[in-house]
């Protein structure tokens, strides 16, 4: 038997590590300027503490060696912040020459905001420059060791003070520089989502639209190829039941052609949507069926009827273009097949209401392989089912299709009422 793996306890850092913001790279001027200003002050120290009293018996070559150490710390303060800050310290507290620098690196540390190497910094510049000055001091200063100590604590404090600003301020022009980006990727991304969503519909609506008027098409020009006894007005009845599907066709594809034309307009700019038939409407689709030869079978619950006007707008498009894909796959697969549609009001088991469709035909015999009839429609996609049932989905409700045991092609679908 394998010995269990000891237990993982979770350990808490007692003080969490600020997230550090990396300063933008300071630019030529920027980086010159900081050591023109920074090299006179020392120069200016130099100058000024050689000619005091209390400067007397220091090495000036030892003030002048630690100066440039602290100007190698000022150097590289930026790449490596705490290793610049700690010999920062040792050559700012014993050399006059090296405290401008000295402090301007305390300063890039205390950007950071990170207390607990501030405090050991500030610890050891206090004690170190209390130290030096007690030992080059003569026997009885004339400042005591605390005043002195004072002092530097007052200056040091300065120094956190004004690096914790600056990188405060740092801190907040990252965030809101990375804020600002992220709302603009956000934003680009609900652009391209709702030319996508719009793209979408679109396609939904030419192949529910174009699918239905091709159809048509494809059916009566099959049967004026295949009879040969019609009359000479039945033929042009049938001519003109294809030119005005064809024209209306023509006319959906350009209003879809002119939606899409311009890839690059903003979803605000696009074409507004045409208006949308409603199931109020399915009254002229049958009536559309039948002209073109299709028996419809029209069954419309009484309250359906008198409730039409009340339906949502989602509920009421569904329905009608659940009713208009499946009479064009009639059309398609069972050409010359009677057709029932029935259209009601149903409870369900949770007591909700429901909207509810079914069409139904007969199954046409089988034909042998390759063979296609005079009134078959163009070949199917096998979308537009799909497509109906994610119309349904997104209206709350659900479709199924397929053969019953009566040996019907059934489409079925449910719509919430409200």
């Amino acid at each position: 038997m394998s010995p269990v793996p000891p237990a993982v306890t979770a350990t808490s850092d007692p003080e969490p590590r600020r997230p550090v913001f990396l300063p933008a790279p300071l630019t030529t001027w920027q980086e010159t300027w900081r050591w023109l200003v920074t090299v006179t002050a020392s120069l200016l120290l130099l100058v000024v503490g050689s000619t005091d009293a209390a400067f007397a018996g220091r090495s000036l070559g030892l003030d002048v060696l630690l100066g440039v150490v602290a100007f190698g710390a000022f150097a590289v303060r930026r790449r490596w912040p705490l290793l610049a800050g700690a010999v920062a310290c040792l050559a700012g507290s014993f050399s006059m020459t090296g405290v401008p620098p000295s402090l301007v690196v305390l300063m890039s540390v205390a950007t950071r905001r990170r207390w607990r190497e501030i405090a050991a910094l500030g610890v050891g510049w206090v004690s170190l420059s209390v130290v030096y000055d007690r030992m080059t001091s003569d026997m009885t200063p004339t400042v005591p060791w605390w005043a002195l100590m004072i002092a530097t604590l007052l200056v040091y404090g300065i120094v956190v003070a004004v690096g914790s600003y600056v990188g405060a301020r740092r801190e907040l022009v990252a965030t809101l520089r990375t804020r600002a980006e992220t709302a603009e990727r956000e934003q680009s991304a609900r652009v391209d989502q709702a030319r996508a969503e719009e793209r979408t519909r679109i396609a939904r609506e030419m192949h529910d639209v174009l699918a239905h008027r091709i159809s048509l098409v494809a059916m009566h020009s099959g049967a004026l190829a295949y009879r040969t006894d019609l009359g000479r007005e039945e033929t042009a009845q049938t001519a003109a039941i294809i030119r005005d599907n064809a024209n209306l066709a023509l006319k959906e594809l350009r209003e879809v052609l002119g939606v899409l034309r311009d890839l690059n307009a903003s979803p605000s700019s696009a074409t507004p949507e045409r208006p949308q038939p409603l199931l109020g409407d399915i009254h002229e689709l049958v009536t559309s069926a039948r002209s073109a030869g299709t028996t419809v079978a029209l069954d419309i619950a009484p309250e359906v009827e008198e409730a039409l006007p009340g339906l949502s707008g989602a509920v009421s498009r569904a329905a009608y273009r659940i009713v208009q894909e499946a009479l064009t796959n009639t059309r398609k697969h069972a050409p010359g097949m009677p057709v029932d549609v029935c259209v009601g009001r149903s409870t369900a088991p949770d007591g909700v209401d429901r909207l509810t469709i079914e069409v139904l035909n007969a199954l046409p015999a089988a034909r042998p392989s390759g063979k296609r009839g005079p009134t078959d429609g163009p070949p199917s996609s096998g979308l537009g089912l799909t497509g109906l049932a994610e119309r349904a989905s997104l209206a709350g409700g659900e479709l199924r299709h397929g053969p019953d045991r009566s040996g019907r092609y059934v489409v079925s679908a449910w719509l919430p009422w409200s």
